[in-house]
């Protein structure tokens, strides 16, 4: 929808709104806010909101703190899922922008904000002569019983794949997230318990890269708060429990040209594949361990990554095996699209996204060698096997994944100096750390051994 300044005015009037909260996503993908109280509705507007960016992960050091936070006019809404005893309370989602001494405005995108990353692959792929980069996301999560106020691991409920009550518990939660989910605008295509206890997915209607994103960050706000509301706790950590599957954000990935056509569809090819389309394919499999740092970010991303729980551990596609990497749903026409498997619900989605276009486009763009599909279950070959078919494994961990990251230019080139430099110095600080922890696995097992 697209709100003009006195649209948006007038709204607040008509809705009695209090407070407003400029929302922003640090580089780690968490949401942040500076809410201001509605009579400062027009600094919003004017662009001069400020905040202290060196306070935020990822962002600048403490003689460079002012930052500037730039509301996206479009995204304006009204909060319906929040207490409204004392007002309601609406939301901008902001661009972040710095001091300039150049600029007429004083003000420029900053290089370090996710959201302007992702705006900027954006308007490189349309001078490539493709208008929109269209994603579907598929985000996972669990529901854990709350205990004194504070998450435990306990589930709610013993449902698998497609259950209903009473065995889905959360089913009066789940419903209530989508009810909230559509007072704001989304389009919730299904939404099922997945196959572990207490986990669940809701898959809303595919969009723009840049819409797509910032409703993954609405998304992930709506479900903590009504589950909260119903005494749960909602993860989105990509594998909270051994020994059963872990969470995705499975992504949909297609292109369209100035006119509207899905490029990557060709009514005339064996398999409705357009060459755009293989070429693509190309890109994101040849950058999978470059950009594995950006889709699975963190140290428990990897212990979702490992076989026998569906989740894609080796680099391959195919057009309905589930044990690669990249899948071809069956849908042809505008509907066509190669969903990447590997992405977790860790992943900050604006340099996720930017990712993936930017190694998509680097294939069609010819530089990636071509990569014929596979159609036998992965998971049933041994290494030795895998290697003579020429198929390498995404990174086994998180250090592994640094290494391939610090390797990958093109994905460098593509979250730029300033999140290249920060993600590297925090993600080697996060694995130290964990390197380092004794954990109760290693108590267990060697303490009355030794």
């Amino acid at each position: 929808m697209g709100y003009t300044k006195e649209d948006i005015k007038k709204i607040c009037e008509e809705e009695n709104i209090k407070y407003i909260r400029m929302q922003f996503t640090d580089m780690e993908g968490q949401m942040k806010n500076v809410e201001i109280p509605s009579h400062r509705l027009d600094d919003a507007l004017n662009n001069e909101i400020m905040f202290d960016g060196s306070s935020v992960e990822g962002f600048v050091r403490t003689e460079e703190a002012d930052m500037f936070l730039v509301p996206d006019l479009n995204t304006f809404l009204v909060s319906s899922w929040e207490d409204t005893s004392y007002g309601k309370v609406a939301r901008f989602i902001c661009d972040v922008y710095q001091i300039s001494h150049t600029s007429p405005t004083g003000k420029e995108p900053f290089p370090g904000d996710p959201r302007g990353i992702l705006k900027r692959t954006l308007e490189n792929m349309r001078k490539k002569g493709y208008a929109k980069f269209n994603v579907g996301v598929e985000p996972e999560f669990f529901l854990f019983k709350m205990k004194d106020g504070k998450p435990t691991l306990d589930f709610n409920d013993n449902g698998g794949y497609f259950d209903v009550s009473p065995i889905d518990c959360a089913e009066d939660c789940r419903r209530d997230i989508v009810l909230e989910l559509q007072k704001i605008g989304f389009t919730v295509e299904a939404a099922h318990h997945e196959v572990s206890n207490g986990q669940h997915e809701i898959d809303f209607k595919f969009d723009n890269a840049l819409e797509a994103c910032d409703k993954v960050q609405t998304f992930k706000l709506v479900v903590k708060n009504i589950a909260k509301r119903h005494g749960l706790h909602a993860t989105f950590m990509p594998k909270p429990i051994f020994g059963i599957n872990g969470s995705g954000m499975h992504c949909n990935t297609s292109l369209t040209d100035v006119d509207g056509k899905n490029v990557f569809f060709d009514k005339n090819s064996e398999n409705g594949l357009s060459d755009v389309c293989r070429k693509w394919i190309n890109g994101i499999l040849s950058h999978a361990r470059g950009f594995a740092l950006i889709t699975n970010p963190i140290v428990n991303s990897y212990k979702r990554i490992v076989p026998g729980y569906e989740a894609p551990c080796y680099i391959a596609w195919s057009d309905s095996n589930r044990s690669t990497m990249i899948r071809i749903p069956a849908a042809r026409g505008n509907r066509t699209r190669a969903e990447v498997r590997s992405v977790d619900v860790a992943a900050n989605p604006y340099l996720a996204c930017a990712a993936l276009l930017a190694a998509g486009l680097d294939g069609i763009d010819g530089n990636c060698p071509e990569i014929e599909p596979v159609r036998t279950n992965l998971f049933k070959k041994n290494q030795a096997e895998r290697e003579n078919l020429g198929i390498k494994a995404l990174p086994a961990d998180l250090h592994e994944a640094i290494e391939c990251f610090k390797a990958d230019e093109l994905i460098k080139n593509a979250m730029g100096t300033h999140i290249t430099e920060k993600l590297i110095e925090a993600k080697s600080l996060e694995w130290d750390e964990y390197r380092t922890h004794i954990s109760e696995w290693e108590i267990n097992r060697y303490l009355t051994k030794y």
